[in-house]
């Protein structure tokens, strides 16, 4: 079975095949003898009634340089023209993403979308664990400086972040004695309309930070992600290592806990961030860390989100 395959993704010829999990993506789509197409979110338009992108097909050739290379591009329409979507620009979640998501439900009738735009647009990664409260750290979400000093005083060290980062940007580490709060929260206030989040601080980050995928409610596999010495942040984007591990019974827990609303919210391909023993993310936009599992531990989990999705369309 040969499907039509169309990847929503930042420039194709500018990521790194090497840990990239969308250019994956593409090279296992292409192995199985689907047609690739790329485009960008700037691409996607709506006309009476249609769901269009003026998209590329595409070819990827890992190891090689250059590493894509590209048809010339067409208008296709998405309903008509494509078997699925895979919505993998990178965050931050902010309103050109939800538009994204509303233009792409448009199609889910007759295009499977993945993950499903009505369920990524639900489930901003730091608010769905909010379902879960006792699989995450104390979390307070606020604008009130009042309300974060109290929360302070009650946990000790804190992080504070923005509600809608992504990749490790603009998280603090506030010790209780921190002169620095009051500076933070109205820099936080003036910078985005939303409120932040903090969370009690994790002193267990300093072994790392476990990137779980989950495919279709189930987990095949972790990378742990260690942090710099001295460092907080763990994502690799920013200087985190990757190395191997398992999933602890707690962490399976947790996965058997979520799993039945990530189904129930036709998100396939997710990423869990936890950190000993306490959920701190859940990432349904792009998930990230299948190049990194597969290398470390000889886990494929884009075969078997394909395999899942092949099952769908089939």
């Amino acid at each position: 079975m040969s499907l039509r395959i169309a990847v929503q993704m930042d420039p194709l010829e500018s990521v790194n095949p090497a840990g990239d999990s969308s250019f994956m993506m593409i090279e296992e789509a292409q192995r199985r003898g689907h047609s690739v197409v790329v485009y960008g979110v700037g691409d996607l338009a709506y006309d009476s009634g249609v769901v269009s992108a003026r998209v590329r097909p595409a070819k990827v050739f890992p190891g090689q340089t250059p590493h894509a290379t590209f048809e010339a591009s067409k208008l296709i329409d998405l309903r008509k023209d494509v078997d699925v979507v895979l919505m993998r620009q990178d965050p931050p979640f902010h309103m050109g993403y939800i538009t994204a998501a509303h233009l792409l439900e448009l199609i889910t009738p007759d295009t499977l979308v993945v993950n499903d735009p009505a369920g990524v647009r639900s489930s901003p990664e730091k608010i769905l664990t909010l379902m879960f409260p006792d699989l995450q750290p104390a979390t307070l979400i606020t604008r009130d400086i009042g309300r974060v000093r109290e929360f302070r005083e009650r946990h000790g060290d804190i992080v504070l972040k923005p509600l809608h980062g992504h990749g490790g940007a603009g998280v603090l580490k506030l010790g209780r004695d921190d002169g620095n709060l009051e500076s933070i929260v109205d820099l936080f206030n003036k910078m985005v309309p939303e409120p932040f989040i903090a969370q009690a601080f994790l002193p267990a980050v300093s072994e790392g930070d476990k990137r779980i995928l989950i495919v279709d409610g189930e987990p095949v596999g972790a990378i742990n992600r260690k942090p710099p010495t001295g460092a907080i942040r763990s994502n690799l984007v920013v200087g985190g290592t990757a190395e191997a591990t398992e999933l602890s019974a707690r962490e399976r827990e947790i996965c058997a806990r979520i799993g039945p609303e990530l189904k129930k919210r036709g998100l396939i391909f997710v990423g869990i961030d936890v950190i000993g023993g306490m959920m701190t993310e859940i990432n349904v936009t792009s998930p990230t860390g299948a190049r990194a599992l597969k290398r470390l531990s000889g886990v494929d989990a884009v075969a078997r989100m394909w395999d899942v999705v092949e099952k769908k369309v089939g």
